[in-house]
């Protein structure tokens, strides 16, 4: 009998995202490593996990997500004006360029080049995909 996905189920499953155009913007089955995750746990929106309450194991299933269910909207206060002195040759100061930077606790977030105007170099920590409605492609591979 095959597990439905419930509150709390630990769940492995492909996905791939898509943009409104049609472009793919991540899929796990390029490196053929599907997310793990379970239900619950905060790390998906309250809409997504409804989106797969009640799937089943081996089941495929597309749906769309409102930036608010997804990624949410980009946040203004997670734009940072910096020097540009803080820049190097391995991590230039280019707009369109994703640079990992570490926060003060170690952890790394990524961020991307919005603008260069003189000394002055705007990064943009919002999620890529804020903003955007994407659209999801799940293969459910378990539940438990």
């Amino acid at each position: 009998m095959k597990k439905v996905i419930d509150k709390n189920s630990q769940v492995v499953m492909h996905f791939a995202i898509r943009l409104k155009d049609g472009s793919a913007a991540e899929s796990t089955k390029v490196h053929d490593k599907p997310a793990k995750l379970t239900i619950g746990d905060g790390s998906l929106t309250e809409n997504f996990e409804s989106c797969l309450l009640g799937l089943s194991e081996g089941e495929q299933r597309t749906f769309k997500l409102a930036p608010e269910d997804a990624f949410g909207q980009p946040n203004p206060d997670n734009i940072y004006y910096l020097d540009r002195n803080k820049f190097t040759a391995e991590a230039p100061a280019a707009v369109g360029e994703i640079i990992a930077f570490t926060q003060p606790d170690g952890q790394e977030i990524a961020g991307i080049i919005r603008e260069v105007a003189g000394d002055s170099v705007t990064v943009d920590f919002n999620h890529p995909l804020a903003g955007l409605t994407v659209e999801f492609d799940v293969e459910i591979i378990s539940v438990n």
